[in-house]
């Protein structure tokens, strides 16, 4: 996933962005929202975290250039204020979600995560490589023409590990996108559901590669499904 940050203070931002990219997303950052509309245009971002309270254009004005050249990016907005008429703004003006400062980088996280996983529903998104597909807006597999059983768990790591194609992901990011608020997972967990996926992939050509001290691929080793 590739993020685009927009908050002009270092400190924050350098703690924000370092979180994100603890998820294996890509962060990039600036601290002015003039850029924003053009960077936006030019490079295919998935996620827009915006701050409000910005030197030159504030974060109002920056998501209203967004939304009036037909950008559909989903976008997060901070802010210090609190107030029902600010969150009222943001959301009028096009936001997704309203994060008030101080925040946590857990809650953060997870507020990204839903935005873009909605984000992906509203576009219809399927996953595919090799004879697997995931519908994820109707939260269906298929390998070929067969449905493909998966449980809750295991559904959240395939479509991880889809998610992040060519990458080696580690077993703490897993970790991470599969953990609900009560959960006390270990990474022992990421061991037994990536162990259960690996023969339940294996018919569509695929394989689940791990890579010592770093964490599993996804591999196509060419088979085609039948």
């Amino acid at each position: 996933m590739h993020i685009l940050l927009v908050e002009d203070d270092p400190a924050l931002a350098e703690s924000t962005a370092r979180a994100l990219r603890s998820q294996g997303w890509e962060v990039d950052h600036t601290a002015r929202g003039e850029p924003v509309p053009a960077s936006l245009k030019a490079d295919p971002y998935d996620l827009l975290i915006l701050d409000i309270g910005l030197a030159g254009i504030d974060g109002f004005e920056t998501l209203r250039r967004v939304r009036e050249q037909g950008l559909e990016t989903p976008v997060l907005m901070l802010t210090a204020r609190d107030s029902i008429e600010d969150r009222v703004q943001g959301l009028e003006a096009g936001a997704d979600d309203y994060l008030v400062k101080p925040f946590a980088l857990a809650e953060l996280i997870a507020r990204v995560r839903v935005l873009t996983r909605r984000h992906q529903a509203r576009q219809g998104s399927v996953l595919a490589m090799g004879g697997l597909k995931m519908d994820l807006t109707a939260r269906r597999a298929w390998i070929g023409e067969e449905p493909l059983e998966l449980s809750a768990r295991e559904w959240s790591v395939l479509e991880f590990l889809l998610g992040r194609v060519g990458h080696v992901v580690g077993k703490e990011q897993i970790l991470q996108a599969i953990s609900g608020w009560d959960d006390a997972l270990s990474e022992n967990a990421v061991e037994v559901y990536v162990s259960r996926l690996r023969p339940k992939i294996e018919p569509a050509g695929l394989r689940i590669r791990a890579v010592r001290g770093f964490g599993y691929l996804v591999e196509d080793n060419g088979a085609a499904a039948r």
